[in-house]
């Protein structure tokens, strides 16, 4: 069965970030569209880390707007984002690594949890309950990505693999509408690789999780997304399915350099 791509979910318009006289984003304008995998794909310092921090509250632009569920965003911080659901996974794996895979995956519960910092340290009767049911979430969790066997290991031991596997438990823990992932696949072996696709594709067909991903592999973005934005320079230069964006001649010259 073909997938229903739906409405956009998120609007960026004509977004313009600049640090100095550096501009890192020169009037970027795109959708994310509810239920899609978007890939964005560029040269490095091409500007898709930025655009993403654009996103999520920590880079607030100088020009443009972003449009989020139909409603214009002012100066979000991640963490209004976190809770309006969006979340988001880093290039560098950002894990406590003193903390178990079970209580890393458990902090992104943080934000469901309706109890005060009282009941949760008494940590008794409808505090409890609530723990339990949060518990039993983080548990699915772990069992959709394949890691029963390290939930009590310390992130900080885990091969690097595992450990990127864990921060997208901790991102799927929060229940985001949107989930960013930066460089989801960076440092892996085929294997790996192959692994995290998977769960991606699994993890935008059975929750309905729309994904927006900065990858540079593309294979893995020819493979997995259905559609496909490009920057370069800071510039927006390309945007349409995977195999419209493959032959665009602006594409190629960006990433193999002209003649």
């Amino acid at each position: 069965m073909q997938k229903q791509i739906g409405e956009p979910i998120l609007t960026a318009d004509r977004i313009t970030l600049a640090f100095g006289g550096v501009t890192a984003l020169n009037g970027i304008s795109f959708e994310i569209r509810r239920h899609e995998i978007l890939a964005m794909i560029g040269p490095n310092g091409a500007g898709k880390t930025s655009m993403l921090n654009v996103i999520n509250g920590f880079y607030h632009p100088q020009g443009g707007t972003i449009t989020w569920k139909g409603q214009i965003r002012r100066r979000m911080r991640p963490y209004h984002a976190a809770a309006q659901g969006i979340a988001r996974t880093f290039q560098n794996v950002a894990l406590f690594k003193g903390m178990t895979t079970l209580d890393n995956i458990m902090t992104g519960r943080l934000l469901q949890m309706r109890r005060n910092f009282l009941w949760q340290a008494i940590h008794f009767g409808p505090a409890e309950q609530e723990e339990l049911a949060h518990r039993a979430r983080v548990e699915r969790i772990i069992d959709f990505l394949e890691i029963q066997a390290i939930r009590k290991t310390l992130v900080g031991q885990l091969p690097y693999g595992l450990q990127k596997r864990v921060e997208l438990g901790r991102a799927l823990a929060m229940e985001p509408e949107l989930l960013l992932l930066d460089e989801p696949m960076a440092g892996m072996n085929v294997e790996e690789k192959e692994d995290m696709c998977r769960f991606i594709l699994d993890v935008n067909d059975e929750f309905g999780t729309t994904i927006a991903l900065i990858e540079h592999d593309m294979s893995v973005v020819m493979d997995i997304s259905d559609r496909v934005v490009v920057l370069d320079y800071g510039r927006k230069i390309a945007d349409g399915p995977p195999d419209k964006v493959r032959t665009d001649p602006e594409v190629i010259a960006a990433y193999l350099g002209e003649a």
